[in-house]
């Protein structure tokens, strides 16, 4: 069962290949310029031409900030690192500003790492395993073949294990890593295809593999540099990734990794993928983050960091000085800054009608009309928030359809934000905060006096 989250709808950027905004395409709605930038920058960063750059989404709020980032992510796929944050979240971690936003930026380059290992693939003739009288040791054979040759391996407990493990039997075509003993089974022989008793419906068919048994072949593994500088770190090794307690990590360790990886680099064993760091809320950071930020950015392995802020001119956290964005000028300088503006009612029409799609809910014609408008005189994530909330309401009644009556009610139950400002307005001298102020300035006074 999939969760269904804020951005569970968005599949990519949806552009065409000439990177031009589709009007309604893998959950992407208006926003055109904007997309079109971030195709842009996708671009620079799949040809590997673009790291150590800084990109600014601003824009007000329910805009399309993350989700834009969210679609930049999806399109990138997993092999690109894309590493989400809050600005918020680097005051929150039991270490330094400074050791959490290092620790981010490492999360964001990956590192593909090749290496030869020796294989035997083939298809499986015969297993036999032979028991001692007290079980303890087991010894065995193994009868696999190619189209072209057939050979009979000795096998030890561990294999034996490896292979009971996988449940392998005969008919599977196998893979076996010599230097691990790792097995992969790949599916069974085609010309074991009439064995009715001997596969279920999911059972996936492969041919017979061609000359020789044994193969050198090329295993490529990616990962960050942050989880290279975990596993070298700590005692417990790559444990300490599940624990999440990775701790401070010393400059020395991570100029030695660097080190070690330019040289599995001028190998040819290793290859650099500068992937993405998204920080949202970025005018939560302060002067001291934005002055490290400055300094990351001109590293040579720095990713892509794309910010986004809803703020206008305000307050540079750490300082008296306010500035556009919440921003320091000197790291506006660096960025390229992407607009998103108020959608239209047209595109707020088109993500309503999305969002019923993902959550699985259906509103009737006149329910579609009341929660557009609703949305420009509320906000848009308000609106979404009543679908789900108007679809419990409608079960109740054992309606199919969300109607307007359904959202009536969830109106009248959920105050939006101008509503609750009005009601506390109107509320005056009964709320608690009213009678501490009044305490205080009678105390001030006498003070005065």
């Amino acid at each position: 069962m999939e969760r269904i989250g804020a951005h569970s709808h968005i599949r990519g950027l949806g552009l065409d290949d000439r990177l031009e905004p589709r009007e309604n395409s893998q959950g992407m709605v208006g926003q055109g310029k904007a997309r079109k930038a971030a195709g842009l920058i996708l671009k620079m960063i799949q040809d590997g031409r673009i790291a150590g750059k800084a990109i600014l989404f601003a824009g007000p709020p329910s805009t399309g900030k993350t989700a834009i980032a969210m679609g930049m992510a999806r399109q990138l796929g997993a092999d690109v690192p894309f590493t989400m944050i809050a600005g918020s979240e680097v005051f929150s971690r039991s270490m330094s500003k400074t050791e959490a936003l290092t620790q981010a930026f490492r999360r964001s380059i990956g590192v593909r790492i090749k290496e030869e290992t020796e294989i035997i693939e083939g298809e499986v003739v015969e297993i036999q395993i032979d028991r001692s009288l007290t079980g303890a040791t087991k010894t065995g054979k193994l009868t696999i073949k190619t189209t072209d040759m057939e050979t009979i391996y000795d096998l030890g407990t561990k294999m034996i294990d490896a292979l009971s493990k996988e449940k392998v039997i005969a008919g599977d075509v196998v893979t076996i890593d010599k230097a691990s003993g790792r097995i992969l089974k790949l599916g069974r022989s085609f010309a074991r295809s009439r064995d009715y008793d001997a596969m279920g419906a999911d059972t996936k068919f492969v041919q017979c593999p061609e000359g020789e048994l044994q193969k050198r072949k090329e295993l490529v593994h990616t990962v960050s540099l942050h989880e290279i500088d975990v596993i070298n770190s700590r005692t417990q090794g790559f444990l300490a990734l599940f624990a999440g307690d990775t701790g401070e990590i010393k400059p020395e360790l991570r100029n030695q990794i660097n080190t070690k990886v330019g040289e599995w680099r001028e190998e040819g064993k290793a290859e650099i993928i500068p992937g993405v760091l998204f920080i949202d809320e970025v005018h939560m950071l302060d002067i001291e983050c934005f002055a490290f930020l400055n300094r990351a950015l001109e590293n040579e392995l720095s990713p892509l960091v794309i910010m986004a802020s809803n703020r206008g001119k305000s307050q540079i956290r750490g300082t008296k000085f306010a500035s556009p964005h919440g921003l320091p000028v000197d790291l506006l300088d660096r960025v390229l800054i992407v607009s998103t503006r108020p959608y239209t009612e047209d595109d707020i029409k088109q993500i309503i009608q999305i969002r019923c799609q993902e959550e699985d809910v259906t509103l009737t014609e006149n329910a579609l009309q009341v929660l557009t408008s609703m949305s420009s005189q509320t906000t848009l994530r308000y609106a979404l928030n009543l679908i789900s909330c108007g679809q419990i309401i409608a079960t109740k009644r054992k309606a199919e359809q969300v109607d307007v009556e359904d959202l009536r009610r969830a109106y009248s139950y959920f105050m939006d934000e101008k509503r609750s400002v009005q009601w506390l307005k109107e509320q005056q001298g009964n709320l608690m905060f009213e009678e501490v102020d009044d305490v205080t300035t009678t105390l001030n006074h006498m003070d005065e006096d």
